[in-house]
Formats: structure tokens, C-alpha cells, sequence
């Protein structure tokens, strides 16, 4: 548990190894060539899971974790946590957790708010939740592109967001090649998260 009273807010991890990292969210769309093009990418990954989104087919994602994906929490509902009392935020993220353990037998210790969206009381719900650290990002990938919130290349220790979506290998496959492009190595955040 990191101390004080808040978790830390993260979106790229300080590391001297050629890393990066690709975070998924989500849900909603349950690709079916995904599972085999992650087994063959063999890659890990971290999936960051709403309950409304998977409610449909939780089961869908269970064998990802043969992957070595690891899933953590996303909210309940995917609503916006931003200014919304602490109650109604512990409930979320906590609930979130709770719910997920339920599915996969291991309770996510990560969490990233729905839209990236947060604020103080966001942060201590979720180390009150037992959260290591609430995520953010420095790429996202939608249709096959790679967007760059400052240069134009993967930097070591960012954290890549992506989705659960129809253009889901386009996505993949763009991360992988700029992770490739900058000299980096796909790795899994929570071995660097303590």
C-alpha cells in the first residue's frame, strides 16, 4: 500500500528499462480473434475492466489471462468519478474490485477511472480500496493510430491505452509496431508498480 492518504496518480513509470506498457480498457466489445492474436503476440498486457461492459460475458476474458494479461479495475458503471462524493466513489472502485475477484479469482490492485477523469477524493477511495496506484496514460490507439500526447515516438516507461473495440487488431498491432519503433520491449506494469 503506497503511504499517506491518497494512491498515486501514474501514467508513465520511471524505468531505465526499454519498456512500455499496453493497458486495454473496457470491454464492451469481445473481439473473437483477439484471444489468438494475443497468444501469438505473446505479450503481457493489463486489462483495465468496467462490470457494466463485461456483465454481458464476463467468461469472455477469463482465458486472456493463459496470455498473461492481468486484469484490473475500471468502475462499476464507467461513469465519471470526477466530483462525485466519496461514498459513491469507494463504491465504484472498491466495488469494482470486489466484483472482478469474483470473476478471476485475484482482486486487481490497479485502478484507472472511466475518461481518465479524477480528482483528490478519487485517489484516497482508491487507496482505500487497496488500489497501488490510479493509472492514466501517454498514448492512446484508436483505428490502427497511435496518438502521441507530447513528440511522436513511445517514450520508456509510458503507458499505452487502448480499447476493447471493433478495430481491436488494428489497435493491437499499431501498438506493437510503435513499441517496436522506439527500441522498446511490451512489459507488464504491475511488475513495476510496488
Amino acid at each position: 500500500m503506497p503511504p499517506g492518504p491518497s494512491a498515486p496518480w501514474v501514467s508513465r513509470i520511471p524505468t531505465r528499462q526499454p519498456v512500455a506498457f499496453i493497458t486495454i480498457d473496457d470491454g464492451w466489445v469481445k473481439h473473437p480473434q483477439a484471444l489468438s492474436l494475443m497468444r501469438r503476440a505473446n505479450v503481457p498486457v493489463s486489462f483495465f475492466l468496467s462490470l457494466n461492459a463485461i456483465a454481458d460475458n464476463p467468461g469472455f476474458f477469463a482465458d486472456f489471462r493463459s496470455t498473461g494479461a492481468v486484469i484490473e479495475a475500471h468502475s462499476l458503471t464507467h461513469t465519471s468519478l470526477k466530483g462525485k462524493p466519496y461514498d459513491f466513489q469507494r463504491h465504484e472502485i472498491c466495488g469494482s474490485a470486489d466484483r472482478l475477484r469474483d470473476h478471476y479469482k485475484r482482486r486487481p490492485v490497479l485502478f484507472r477511472p472511466p475518461y481518465g477523469e479524477r480528482d483528490e477524493i478519487t485517489l484516497a477511495a482508491a487507496r482505500d480500496c487497496g488500489m497501488k496506484a490510479v493509472l492514466f496514460w501517454r498514448e492512446t490507439v484508436d483505428n490502427g493510430i497511435v496518438r502521441f500526447q507530447t513528440g511522436s515516438t513511445i517514450q520508456r516507461g509510458d503507458i499505452i491505452l487502448m480499447h476493447f473495440r471493433q478495430t481491436f487488431v488494428e489497435d493491437f498491432l499499431a501498438a506493437l509496431h510503435a513499441i517496436a519503433r522506439a527500441g522498446l520491449t511490451p512489459a507488464l506494469l504491475e511488475d513495476y508498480i510496488a
